[in-house]
């Protein structure tokens, strides 16, 4: 049995691990089973999963179809990131063309805590326009590219956190930190004070690896202007967590009616 995740996200790897690995989880690696992670190829340096690999586009949901058929593949799994907006309908429309099972592993949105001072917006330009009222030293947590969006604003200054070094146009007032997560709360404590932040930027995401951001700003009383995520494609069955995907993978291959 052949199958593709969509991956790019600490999910797809970990659900990579469990499929492909040995040992991998409390059910041990699955016999005869052959696990195809693709990545988009915008990181770098990406953390390799376990199992086959490749890196870049389809050419939309008819190339996503041809690769399945072509590649003989039993199952797709997207667990692209939340943010990743075109992909899911992709492979929504790919899977039905081809007749291949889909699963969608998608991390819960952050939730509103008691303390949290959040202002909602529907996309980067909605984020960049609140921002002249909140403060004038921002933390911006929304990865490297979209930076266009803040571009125009040349009061504020802008600490850019990202995994790689951002694409231009770019605020003209900015420092970048090149880091990956996870990260403790002591060190967002930290980096907050350190840079003097009164407002904190970021896209819904989800999980805990960048979640401590979040507590910091609560802690210090900033506002946190947070990105909703993009719509996603009605239908397609959705599970939180990479061992329940593992568990649909394990059913099917046994032949069982699928969980979800």
């Amino acid at each position: 049995m052949h199958v593709l995740i969509l991956g790019g996200t600490t999910e797809a790897r970990r659900l990579a691990e469990l499929l492909a690995a040995a040992p991998a989880g409390p059910a041990g690696p699955v016999p005869g089973l052959r696990v195809t992670t693709s990545l988009a190829g915008r990181v770098a340096a990406p953390r390799t999963p376990p199992g086959e690999l490749r890196v870049g586009g389809f050419g939309g949901a008819e190339g996503l179809a041809a690769w399945l058929r072509a590649h003989t593949v039993d199952l797709l799994v997207d667990a692209t990131h939340p943010f990743a907006g075109t992909i899911p309908f992709h492979a929504a429309r790919a899977a039905a063309t081809a007749r291949v099972p889909l699963l969608a592993l998608r991390r819960p949105g952050w939730r509103r805590g008691e303390g949290d001072v959040w202002h909602e917006a529907g996309s980067l330009t909605e984020a960049a326009a609140l921002l002249p009222g909140l403060g004038r030293r921002i933390f911006l947590t929304t990865g490297r590219t979209g930076l266009a969006a803040f571009a125009q604003l040349a009061d504020p200054w802008f600490l850019v956190r990202s995994v790689d070094v951002p694409e231009a146009p770019c605020p003209p007032r900015m420092e970048v930190l090149l880091d990956r997560g996870p990260f403790t709360l002591d060190g967002e404590r930290e980096l907050l004070r350190r840079h003097r932040i009164d407002v904190l930027v970021t896209k819904d995401s989800g999980g805990a690896a960048t979640a401590p951001k979040l507590t910091a700003a609560r802690e210090a009383g900033l506002p946190v202007v947070v990105v909703r995520r993009p719509p996603v494609p009605g239908g397609v069955p959705v599970v939180a967590e990479p061992e329940q995907a593992a568990r649909w993978v394990r059913e099917a291959q046994a032949g069982r009616r699928l969980p979800y």
